[in-house]
């Protein structure tokens, strides 16, 4: 009777540890196939890049960029571009950065379907965004819109739709 539960046992285990085996691997080899732009380099001329969906991954989150609406994109002095598919996340990403006053950046606006220059875009704050923060940018101004300074600084508090009480608030109209 002992044999046949240590045999079950040591199935189980052996199954388990197989199992757990074929999932590291399973994402490893996703990884590696997936190659995704996390920077460019080279970018002098500070244009935006043609962001091809599935191809880059944000620079904040790790994730690809699949939803082109709310894609941003850093451009550094020496050319770097990083990537983003939030705007809350690229502003996340760039409090923290030495190099952040002197940065050129793209947005997507939704109004008129192309790159603009962020720092000079429109933020609305209850936007359905692929990481939840609310902010879309647009190139032309309506009304409870916000500057680019006063979206960086409510992501900075923490003042966006992930946070439920600036949630909560927000869809009641309040600022």
């Amino acid at each position: 009777m002992e044999n046949k539960i240590e045999t079950k046992i040591y199935k189980q285990f052996i199954f388990i540890i197989g199992l757990i085996l074929f999932i590291v691997v399973l994402f490893i080899v996703m990884a590696k196939n997936q190659n995704l732009v996390v920077v460019e380099n080279g970018n002098i001329g500070k244009i935006p890049y043609k962001v091809e969906v599935g191809k880059y991954q944000d620079s904040d989150c790790g994730m690809a960029i699949n939803d082109l609406n709310f894609v941003s994109q850093v451009v550094s002095n020496d050319g770097k571009t990083w990537f983003f598919h939030d705007h809350g996340g690229m502003a996340n990403w760039l409090k923290t950065k030495s190099f952040k006053d002197e940065v050129t950046i793209f947005v997507m606006s939704l109004d008129s379907k192309q790159y603009i220059d962020g720092k000079k875009a429109w933020y609305s704050r209850t936007d359905t965004t692929p990481m939840g923060y609310g902010f879309g940018a647009y190139e032309y101004k309506q009304d409870n819109f916000i500057s680019f300074d006063e979206m960086f600084l409510h992501m900075a508090r923490g003042e966006h739709l992930q946070n439920p009480q600036i949630k909560s608030a927000l869809l009641r109209g309040e600022k």
